[in-house]
Parts: structure tokens; C-alpha cells; sequence
């Protein structure tokens, strides 16, 4: 998605004209859910490099201000009296405004192909530190042009590892679209995950889904796997309904219903 900034340029790049526009590119990215929306907290902001030299010392105090001022607005949109002040939210409803990530991460980069004009300021945003299908950010310029930036200036996620053996594969669908996961490690954490809550596979989805909602470990010892319900929901396997916080031994092959409202299907690796 692509939004257009302001016509002028400014005769001197500042630090409160960017952490405008990191508000703006925000505003942009909003991402519904059924009882939440999603904001943008990875930017990466490109700069002429003149701008990128002149500003680079001050760069730690920016990323702070943007960070303060990102926090202040979600505050602001949680505030029903205040909705008005702030983004023009795309419906007036009672619904969470939050960040999928854990932290706002801001990186500036210097735009050494000429495609950032000298006083602008190109920014590329995702809702989570880790790209996935169908949950984007955008990209906004403060002047009024195409964002140009090639994406490959961005520090790209490692690759998987080649070598790394899979134990077994999770599909499934949630609000991003359909997916799947490669168990590669012998203990993994399912669930929305935020405030604090750091969980291995992350799903996007609303508050019927707990911010851990299950846990699933290798036996390697048995060549099996363990599940255990952390929710408050529940979790059913192939129609039972599990006991909350007991282990229980997990198929090769196996439904999993996450309160009724996601399905994964589980296939153990021989």
C-alpha cells in the first residue's frame, strides 16, 4: 500500500518532521481485526544522505520522541472521548488499538541510490518484526511521489536453516491468511502472544485466542509429542476437549481447535 505526503519541500529535514510522518505512515497501516487494530512498529526510514549525515547524531533521540509519541496516540485512540483528536479511524467501534510487536523498532538507513530526493523522508513499515502474507505495513514519502526505495536496503530475516531438521508441520489459518509452521525445535508456544508475552508462533487473531493459548514438546525419548492447554478458552484434539494445564499425548496427525476458533492440523515427521 502507498500513501502520498505533503507537495513542499522542506528547506531542512527535522526531527519532529519525521516523527510526523512516522505517525502518519502509522495512521496509514492501521490493520483491522475483528476486536482489535493493529498499528504499524517496525519502520525502516530511508534519508538522502546529506540529511542521513546531518541528522545521524541525533538519531538515538528521535527513535525515542517517535516511540513516546506512537505510545501517546495509542493511548489516545483507547480513549473513546478522544478518537477524535487523533487518526481518523476507518470505524467508530469500541475496538483495541495495539501493536503486534513486543516494541517500536525505528532504523534509518542512507538512501545511496538517489531515489530519496534531498529534505524527504521514505518509510517502510510492517506490523511485526516479522513479515507475513496478507500483514503488511506501508510505505509513505513526506513529498508528493512514489515510494522508490528498493525493499532490499531493508535488513532482511535469516533464511531457515538448511540443515535444521523438521520434527513436524502446523497448518492452519488465522487472520493473516492460511500458513504453516515448521516445528524445528522440542518445545514450542502457540497463541496471540503481546503484553510481554513472547510465544513461538504467533497468531493473528482476536481475544478468544489466549496470549498463550497451548504449549506442544518433543519426547524424543519416545518419538513423540505432548500437549498441553494453557488457555482460558480450552483446546480440543480431535474432538476431546483437553484439561487445562495436564499433559497429554498428541497424535502424529491431529486436529487441533483453538477455542472453537482456529483449526490447525498437526503431522508429525518421521
Amino acid at each position: 500500500m502507498t500513501q502520498r505526503g505533503l507537495t513542499q519541500t522542506p528547506a531542512h529535514l527535522g526531527g519532529k518532521t519525521i516523527i510526523d510522518q512516522v505517525l502518519r505512515n502509522a495512521e496509514a497501516g492501521q490493520f483491522e481485526l475483528g476486536y482489535t487494530v493493529l498499528l504499524p512498529c517496525i519502520f525502516n526510514l530511508y534519508l538522502h544522505p546529506e540529511d542521513y549525515a546531518r541528522l545521524n547524531g541525533i538519531f538515538p533521540h528521535i527513535r525515542d520522541d517517535a516511540r513516546r509519541a506512537l505510545q501517546a496516540r495509542i493511548a489516545q485512540l483507547n480513549n473513546p472521548s478522544s478518537r477524535g483528536l487523533v487518526f481518523r479511524s476507518r470505524k467508530i467501534e469500541t475496538k483495541e488499538y495495539k501493536i503486534a510487536g513486543s516494541d517500536y523498532v525505528f532504523e534509518f538507513f542512507s538512501d545511496a541510490d538517489g531515489s530519496v530526493p534531498l529534505g524527504d523522508v521514505e518509510i517502510h513499515s510492517e506490523l511485526a518484526d516479522t513479515p507475513r502474507p496478507g500483514f503488511h505495513g506501508v510505505c509513505t514519502t513526506l513529498l508528493e511521489r512514489e515510494p522508490s526505495v528498493s525493499t532490499g536496503h531493508a535488513p532482511a530475516p535469516p533464511p531457515p536453516s538448511t540443515t535444521e531438521r523438521i520434527y513436524a508441520e502446523i497448518r492452519y489459518e488465522d487472520d493473516s491468511g492460511p500458513q504453516i509452521y515448521f516445528v524445528t525445535q522440542d518445545e514450542i508456544s502457540i497463541g496471540r502472544g503481546g503484553d510481554g508475552r513472547i510465544v513461538d508462533l504467533a497468531l493473528y487473531s482476536d481475544d478468544e485466542i489466549s496470549r498463550e493459548h497451548l504449549r506442544i514438546r518433543r519426547d524424543a525419548a519416545r518419538n513423540r509429542f505432548i500437549i498441553v492447554d494453557r488457555s482460558m478458552n480450552g483446546t480440543v484434539v480431535d474432538g476431546r476437549k483437553l484439561v487445562r494445564d495436564i499433559e497429554e499425548t498428541l497424535p502424529p496427525k491431529a486436529t487441533i481447535a483453538l477455542a472453537e476458533h482456529i483449526q490447525m492440523q498437526f503431522e508429525q515427521r518421521s
